[in-house]
């Protein structure tokens, strides 16, 4: 199995890529296992962590043995434009869940692991991480897999121009400091702050956090404030509602 699934412990479900010999590199058996792993999580999933087995997070594309269906370089450009998609749809797939996505990195993150990494709502990091975008020292574009979008947003476009553009390695202090991350941590603690984290998130009301994270997401790029109060006060209406929230605002109560 290249991707490992653990439920730790109630509502979280944990992602392990595992290809370890290979840090993690994305090859056809991985993305299909992921691709189903994302559209297939356990019922009751309230919060997901997605991490790497070994040394490594994720090292991209595996050029080198990433076996049936990756085009060539002279194959028809419908082709590698079909693989191209195939591949940016991991992001988006990791995006568009409902559930909180914690990226847990916990060693090199590069390409379509950055871009993994970069679709995840929390990113945390271990001082062994380090974070590159490689593809423009292989003569092609440093804009993939949703990276131009995410990232920019993130770090601003300045930072985001000087990773691109050079692809040269971040360590895990610049991350930090440049906002990729929230937190960074030993890389003994990385797997245990990102479960905690991850019971955190799943102890609370389910409506309540995918519609903050929707909020997150439209509002990152809301046409204004007006439009982006609007949104904000009728998710309030809507989870206010609810038994869970009533059961936890007792809860609180109560001290």
């Amino acid at each position: 199995m290249s991707v490992l699934q653990q439920s730790p412990s109630a509502g979280v479900t944990v992602l392990r890529l595992n290809r370890p010999q290979r840090l993690n590199a994305i090859n056809h058996g991985m993305l299909a296992e992921l691709t189903s792993a994302l559209a297939n999580l356990a019922a009751g999933t309230r919060a997901v962590v997605i991490t790497g087995e070994g040394r490594g997070f994720c090292s991209g594309l595996d050029v080198r043995d990433f076996g049936a269906g990756i085009p060539a370089a002279d194959d028809p450009a419908i082709d590698r434009l079909r693989f191209q998609e195939s591949m940016a749809a991991l992001p988006q797939a990791i995006r568009d869940l409902p559930q909180p996505v914690i990226a847990a990195v916990n060693g090199p993150c590069v390409g379509a692991g950055l871009a993994l990494c970069l679709a995840a709502d929390i990113r945390i990091c271990s001082t062994a991480a380090t974070f590159g975008n490689a593809a423009i020292l292989l003569g092609l574009s440093g804009a993939e897999m949703g990276i131009s979008y995410h990232l920019p947003r993130i770090v601003g476009t300045s930072v985001a121009a000087d990773w691109m553009l050079t692809g040269r390695t971040v360590p895990a202090q610049e991350a930090d400091r440049r906002g990729l991350v929230s937190q960074l941590v030993a890389p003994e603690e990385l797997d245990n702050c990102a479960l905690d984290l991850a019971d955190r998130i799943a102890d609370l009301t389910p409506l309540g956090v995918q519609l903050t994270k929707r909020a997150l997401q439209v509002n990152t790029d809301a046409a204004g404030l007006d439009s982006a109060v609007e949104l904000e006060n009728r998710n309030q209406v809507i989870s206010h509602a609810t038994a869970e929230a009533a059961a936890l605002r007792q809860k609180w109560s109560q001290g």
